[in-house]
């Protein structure tokens, strides 16, 4: 992977990363960085959602977005959805959220608002403090990503970073 990395930095074959804040590096040694997913693996991971998306139609990929057992979960990563007004369409570790409208629950409401933002012109990011429940159920930051679908709805996953540092929101 390194000599990889090398080849591709020493051919220029590299890509602009999205700008994100990210925490001073004495915050990310509490936990070693190999216990978290790679960013890009992350995109991967929902632009192959999207893609399944447009090709099979919102029905039924919502239908395999929200089955636990499905092909979109994968370690920490699932597949969530929702509509632009805030109702949760998928959410396959979190059922009972599914045709809840949501931008109204406290922080839930405040980052999902954010990340709606960031994703209205097909594509974002958006960075947030959330409990890790692989983690002893710490508080963490976790990067979010999200892809447009249609004018509708948007999916998105995200991954955790490290330990909580302040949030913009706080």
């Amino acid at each position: 992977m390194l000599v990889l990395g090398l080849f591709l930095l020493t051919a220029g074959c590299t890509q602009e990363q999205p700008d994100i804040a990210t925490p001073p590096q004495e915050i990310n040694d509490t936990l070693p960085q190999d216990t978290y997913t790679s960013n890009e693996t992350l995109i991967a991971f929902v632009d192959s959602a999207a893609s399944y998306a447009k090709t099979n139609g919102k029905e039924k990929a919502l239908a395999e977005f929200n089955d636990l057992n499905g092909s979109f979960i994968d370690g920490e990563l699932y597949i969530y959805a929702y509509t632009f007004n805030g109702t949760t369409l998928a959410h396959p570790v979190s059922p009972e959220k599914v045709g809840l409208y949501r931008l109204d629950e406290g922080d839930t409401g405040i980052f999902l608002r954010g990340y709606i933002e960031s994703v209205k012109n097909e594509s974002g990011f958006y960075q947030l403090n959330y409990i890790n429940p692989t983690h002893d159920k710490t508080l963490e930051s976790k990067l979010v990503y999200g892809v447009k679908i249609d004018d509708d709805w948007w999916l998105g996953s995200g991954i955790y970073t490290g330990p909580a540092y302040p949030s913009p929101l706080q």
